[in-house]
């Protein structure tokens, strides 16, 4: 039964590469690699924003743990405490990052850089075998290697450090899942799940769509074979075993993240936010005219479409709207793709479907279908951002223009007649036409309507001199063999170096390394202020104290300074927070804009009660108090410890000890309370606001604050702080309750004596543990991954699932 267009599919597939061609597109591939990254640390520039905001300062504080022995499970620096195991961006669960920060744990941004930009060398090397064995030109897998770690998301992303660990091993996924299916070896299966567990424990989205191509592959590969029952049959001891292996892999990870989410400020998103990361139409222009909308400018005067020109609103960006794949593949995709009808050949079929169906969803609210995508497949509601299948779209871009380059250097021109084209002879033609004029005009559009149409006009037109001249020199040496395969090698000479020239330390993904002094040389105003700040909390920590900072409107990297610097931070910047301390403290979606940080009623000041429980007693700002936007809380008491410059130290004086001992309790409901915004009134040296669910672990029967003559004494000294544990010795007359004014979560465990004993979620946020009289030694450890604790998250996640299940079944019986 025929299941093509007549005239679309090529000819039988070549035979496989001889070795030393393999070797040579190898060599060809690592040169390019190598070219580009050298350009960052030659032109003295660093891969900036998230790179060096988030993901750097976390290698090094996982560094800085691994160096003392250490996992960092739990960062007390970030947030007055967050879980770096159950942070899909902590790196923690990242073999290559984690070998990394133990081999070096202080290493320089730009070998920080470099590691990152070689995560795209296993794909990319991976386009050989995979070319090879579909008996594709060598040349061509070169081109594809060069798109996917030089074109569109893969570098004007490059800061997302996250996404580019995912994206970096799908092909080297994809080619050891074809390898496992065709040859029934269970070593390629083993290599197969265990590269793709790498690929998914980012848990991102990326990670996710990149997942789901893998089980179409397999899909489509039972679907098309012969006989689809038998070929299942065959191979479904090798499918199970990859899922095992893989599900082993990563349960832990994936168990610790989606008890995190439960409890955090995005444990999904409604479709109205999703929709606002769709990837805007005519940003499609930009696959063709790279800098049309002033993407590459320096001056970042960017005039496409993003949040200030798109009257809908977007999350999305001029990185995130950005695909360009090169002049000449693009010239090859319109015109011996398209109008040529190759794309439509059998053999590349499912890679058009790929690139297709990435498209539709990263175009999100603009195309009818992805509200239903987003009601119904599992998963997709965890991601704000469709617009992040830019990445899967380059991924289909790059094996388009490699197979085009394929085939142009074995067979030549397209032919546009009937017999080559069939039906479509006239409309494909036409199609690609059209395409080309819709992306100059929706260019046009932007740039009349910013001002810019110079600019605009002059990239159009050079890439269309450019094109021209392309197609007229492709033409001309189209005719004998031995000429095709010379211009293959120019066709890709030159897409390596204008990728190279155009991407690598671009305005995209390049900023100059001394806007990251934070790391290496502060200026000498900041400077002397962080020692006098680091000094004075040495002493108090020595003094058995350990009060909290907060810093606040100091640019850039140092939103997570205190990673790296060991200070404990009460906000930061991170996608993922604790739901609760959210609301509680209101540290806002980053420390780097003080108008992003609220203050809740139940955190009215930074004199309040809860401030005061948190331990806050040192603010380091960038500017004098009086410069602080006009909703932020006066701080006439707050006594200057350092003011110059771009710093500002203030101390607070009003923190309480970070441990002490209870005796009377107050039942609370911590969640109305925290809803309310409203903190009881309670006395934080005697009395203990214990949560309801926790009341019931008492053991002890205790009385309300003021009943009686309040006789009890108790004192709580910690003898040891570290990142995943923290001891304390505690001296007391009767029955009370320690509490440690470190956030509750589960997965701590309290030790009092060498006993088990139940955590109690304390003052709202906070943890305790019931004592009893005399001298006790209480140890309080963070084991996320103990067993108790993952079945706990396990049950809860199944629980979460089925309520809905349960509310759909009995809601038509109501």
């Amino acid at each position: 039964m025929q299941t093509s267009i007549p005239g679309l599919d090529s000819p039988a597939s070549l035979t496989a590469w001889p070795q030393r061609q393999a070797l040579m597109a190898f060599a060809l591939i690592l040169v390019a690699w190598a070219l580009a990254a050298s350009t960052w640390p030659l032109t003295g520039t660093v891969v900036p924003w998230d790179s060096k905001n988030q993901f750097y300062p976390t290698l090094r504080y996982l560094g800085s743990a691994l160096a003392h022995g250490e996992l960092p499970l739990w960062n007390p620096y970030h947030f007055g405490g967050h879980p770096s195991a159950a942070d899909p961006q902590s790196l923690l669960f990242t073999p290559t990052m984690l070998l990394f920060g133990w081999l070096v744990p202080e290493p320089s941004m730009q070998l920080f850089d470099g590691v990152v930009f070689a995560h795209f060398l296993p794909g990319a090397l991976a386009f050989v075998p995979l070319f090879r064995r579909r008996g594709w030109h060598p040349a061509g897998a070169v081109v594809a290697a060069l798109i996917f770690m030089l074109g569109g998301s893969a570098t004007a992303r490059l800061q997302h450090t996250g996404m580019i660990f995912s994206y970096g091993l799908f092909p080297l996924a994809f080619w050891l899942l074809e390898e496992a299916l065709d040859r029934r070896s269970y070593l390629y299966s083993l290599l197969f799940a265990v590269s793709a567990a790498m690929m998914v424990i980012g848990r991102d989205q990326v990670a996710f769509l990149c997942a789901l191509t893998l089980v179409a592959l397999a899909v489509q590969r039972i679907w098309m074979a012969p006989r689809s029952f038998a070929y299942l049959k065959s191979r479904l001891g090798l499918l199970v075993f990859m899922g095992l292996v893989g599900g082993a892999l990563l349960a832990v990870p994936i168990v610790l993240t989606m008890q995190f989410l439960a409890t955090s400020t995005r444990p999904s998103f409604g479709f109205g936010v999703a929709a606002m990361g769709s990837l805007p139409p005519e940003s499609l222009a930009t696959i063709l005219f790279g800098n049309v909308f002033g993407s590459l400018r320096w001056t970042y005067d960017y005039w496409g479409p993003d949040w200030h020109s798109l009257s809908e609103g977007t999350w999305t960006d001029r990185a995130t709207n950005y695909l360009f794949i090169g002049t000449i593949p693009a010239v090859l995709l319109l015109w011996h793709g398209i109008a040529g009808g190759r794309l439509f050949a059998r053999e590349f079929r499912f890679f058009l479907v790929v690139g297709i169906v990435a498209l539709l969803y990263a175009l999100g609210r603009y195309t009818p279908g992805f509200e239903v995508i987003f009601d119904h497949i599992p998963g997709v509601n965890l991601y704000r951002r469709p617009a992040d299948a830019t990445f899967l779209i380059n991924i289909a871009l790059a094996f388009a223009a490699g197979y085009l380059v394929h085939r142009y250097a074995t067979e030549g021109l397209p032919k546009w007649n009937r017999a080559s084209l069939g039906r479509l002879w006239a409309a494909l033609p036409l199609l690609a036409l059209g395409l080309l004029v819709a992306a100059i005009a929706s260019a046009l559009a932007f740039a009349i309507e910013g001002g810019h149409v110079t600019p605009a006009l002059i990239e159009i037109g050079i890439s269309l001199a450019v094109a021209t001249l392309a197609i007229a020199v492709i033409t001309r040496m189209s005719g004998a063999s031995r000429w095709r395969e010379a211009m293959a090698l120019v066709l890709v000479t030159l897409t390596g170096a204008e990728l190279i020239g155009r991407h690598a330390a671009s305005a995209l993904n390049a900023e100059p390394a001394e806007r990251y002094t934070v790391f290496t040389k502060l200026p000498p105003e900041q400077l002397q202020g962080l020692q006098i700040l680091k000094r004075e909390l040495a002493e108090r920590n020595a003094r058995g104290e350990y009060p909290r900072v907060e810093i606040l409107g100091l640019k850039g990297a140092w939103q997570n300074a205190s990673m790296v610097l060991g200070i404990e931070d009460i906000i930061g910047y991170n996608p993922l927070r604790l739901a609760d301390y959210e609301r509680a403290i209101g540290p806002g979606e980053n420390a780097e804009d003080p108008n992003l940080r609220r203050f809740p009623t139940s955190f009215r000041g930074y004199k309040c009660e809860l401030a005061s429980l948190l331990g806050l007693d040192y603010i380091v700002l960038d500017r004098p108090v009086e410069k602080l936007p006009r909703h932020f809380p006066r701080l006439t008491d707050a006594e200057i410890v350092y003011g110059t410059g771009r710093m500002w130290i203030y101390r607070l004086n009003t923190s309480v000890p970070r441990a002490y001992v209870a005796h009377h309790v107050t039942p609370v409901d911590s969640e109305a309370v925290l809803g309310l915004e409203e903190l009881p009134e309670f006395n934080r040296e005697t009395e203990a606001l214990i949560d309801d669910e926790s009341m019931s672990l008492l053991e002890a029967s205790y009385t309300p604050a003021g009943a009686a003559r309040d006789k009890a004494k108790g004192e709580a000294r910690i003898v040891s702080y570290q990142r995943n544990s923290v001891t304390l010795e505690v001296e007391n007359s009767e029955n009370g309750v320690l509490v440690l004014h470190d956030i509750h979560y589960p997965g701590w465990e309290a030790w009092v004596d060498g006993e088990r004993r139940p955590i109690l979620r304390t003052n709202l946020l906070f943890r305790g543990v019931e004592i009893g009289p005399g001298r006790h030694r209480v140890e309080f450890h963070f084991r996320p991954m103990s067993l108790e604790n993952l079945i706990a998250a396990a049950s809860d996640l199944v629980k979460s699932e089925e309520r809905p299940i349960q509310t759909a079944i009995a809601s038509p019986l109501q």
